[in-house]
């Protein structure tokens, strides 16, 4: 097993693997192929993958404002979970925010995902309840949903 940065030219076989992942949320614009070049750019050293054999097997999405991180799409293909590596992607992005001065990292999860939400309890990360998430799109593009 391998853990690297993420490149743009992994990106088909990455999105493959976030559409066949129950709980996944995406959409039309921030991933698409553009949206995670834009994304990649910008954070280099925290957007990783788990390749074997060839083949990307765990992916993990996280980047920074420079005062929070965030982490926005984790996943371990099926065959290769319950092994360590949905951990092992999550401490090294982790890491590599603290490299970069990163102090605190949150992430967003569907409250229906209960594996997620298990996942992330156990590496803990813990649940706000003084906080409701708020978002609003400001690009008509951004609005269609692909939920796995």
């Amino acid at each position: 097993m391998k853990i690297r940065g993420m490149l743009i030219n992994d990106y088909s076989s990455v999105y493959a693997l976030w559409k066949n992942t129950p709980g996944m949320g995406l959409n039309s614009l921030d991933d698409s192929r553009d949206g995670i070049s834009r994304f990649l750019n910008r954070n280099p050293s925290t957007c990783l993958v788990a390749e074997k054999e060839g083949n990307i097997v765990g992916v993990i999405l996280s980047g920074h404002d420079g005062r929070r991180g965030f982490i926005y799409h984790l996943c371990v293909h099926r065959s290769h979970r319950r092994m360590g590596l949905g951990t092992l992607l999550v401490n090294e992005a982790l890491e590599n925010l603290r490299l970069l001065g990163i102090a605190k990292t949150a992430c967003v999860v569907f409250s229906h995902n209960e594996t997620g939400n298990s996942f992330w309890q156990r590496m803990g990360f813990s649940l706000r309840e003084d906080l409701a998430y708020r978002d609003k799109v400001i690009t008509e593009k951004n609005m269609t949903r692909i939920d796995t």
